[in-house]
């Protein structure tokens, strides 16, 4: 009986807490305290118990009426004073709900998503590494001493001598050829920083590098990953061309063109009237990057490549500002 009477007071407490008009609580009313409510059979059948037990039985359901009407009455009174308030601050409660603006992810972080995921069903691993670095992953280790003059095509923010802000997030595979043996496949998206800032430059950006180490790992391998890559990220149409460059830590190296998106190949401003666009750089891994780590360069061999996201996100969007992704314009930001 104890459990009974439990059973009707919750259900009863709830009804009465979601009801919206008077008619929902008068129908409560006489499902609970009409003359065959429930809780009405409850106290008709007290007297069908042992002497012992009615007093309680009937002390709790006495409780539980008073409490269900003091509930009725409170409910009634609350909604009274919704009704009343609309003719008094000018609400009209028939209008239909305001929909709340759902949040949506910045379109680098999109892209950043996407980018990773191809690399993903191409077998490479996502790796992180600290923004803070030291200047042996950024540059010694990477083939760049204290005297290259690649350091100064860097811009770097400096903490102290030996601390700086990572200036690209090839450090990330330096700390993981330390704690793996080949054969590795690793991408290394993530933040960088460089003294820098105009309309397709910032001080902060975002960076995805990528790394391949085995046995008998070829330049053939680097455009076949590469170009498929392009393909799925822009068009599977895109014209991809491969041109000679240098980079300290590969060797040999390359730059990586598409046809511009913007006039497909026909020549424009954005292109510099080439019919082209950089979109990434890469190489074979230099020997002396795989001394650093320990790895032997007569066994070993291997190919790594750096992109821009944001350089990325431009041409995939037809953007031509990169500052429009950190101006935080709802109007821009919508469109993605």
């Amino acid at each position: 009986m104890r459990d009974r009477l439990n059973k009707i007071k919750t259900q009863a407490l709830e009804a009465i807490e979601s009801s919206s008009c008077e008619e929902d609580l008068e129908d409560i009313r006489v499902k609970v305290l009409g003359r065959k409510g429930e809780l009405t059979m409850v106290l008709k059948a007290i007297g069908g118990l042992p002497p012992e037990e009615r007093p309680e039985v009937g002390q709790l359901a006495n409780r539980l009426k008073q409490e269900i009407e003091q509930s009725i009455k409170t409910r009634r009174n609350a909604l009274k004073d919704l009704h009343k308030r609309p003719r008094v601050e000018g609400l009209d409660l028939t209008l239909p709900g305001r929909r709340r603006q759902l949040g949506r992810l910045h379109p680098i972080t999109q892209v950043m998503g996407e980018i990773c995921y191809i690399f993903e069903r191409m077998g490479f691993t996502v790796v992180h590494g600290p923004e803070i670095e030291l200047d042996f992953y950024n540059f010694e280790a990477l083939n760049i001493p204290p005297d290259h003059p690649a350091r100064d095509m860097q811009d770097t923010f400096y903490i102290d001598d030996k601390v700086l802000l990572r200036t690209h997030t090839s450090p990330i595979q330096i700390r993981a050829m330390e704690r793996q043996e080949p054969p590795l496949r690793i991408i290394a998206p993530g933040k960088v920083y460089r003294c820098d800032s105009d309309i397709s430059h910032t001080p902060m950006f975002h960076q995805v590098e990528g790394l391949m180490v085995d046995r008998d790992i070829s330049f053939a391998g680097l455009k076949g990953v590469l170009t498929s890559f392009i393909q799925q990220i822009f068009d599977p149409d895109t014209p991809v061309r491969f041109r000679p460059s240098f980079f300290p830590f590969t060797e040999p190296s390359a730059e990586v063109d598409i046809q511009c998106v913007m006039c497909k190949g026909e020549g424009c401003r954005v292109c510099s009237h080439t019919g082209w666009l950089e979109v990434l750089g890469a190489g074979m891994v230099h020997p002396e990057v795989f001394r650093h780590v320990g790895y032997d360069t007569e066994e070993f061999t291997g190919f790594a490549f750096g992109l821009g996201i944001e350089r990325i996100a431009m041409l995939k969007f037809g953007i031509d500002d990169i500052r429009l992704f950190y101006d935080n314009d709802l109007y821009f930001l919508q469109q993605f």
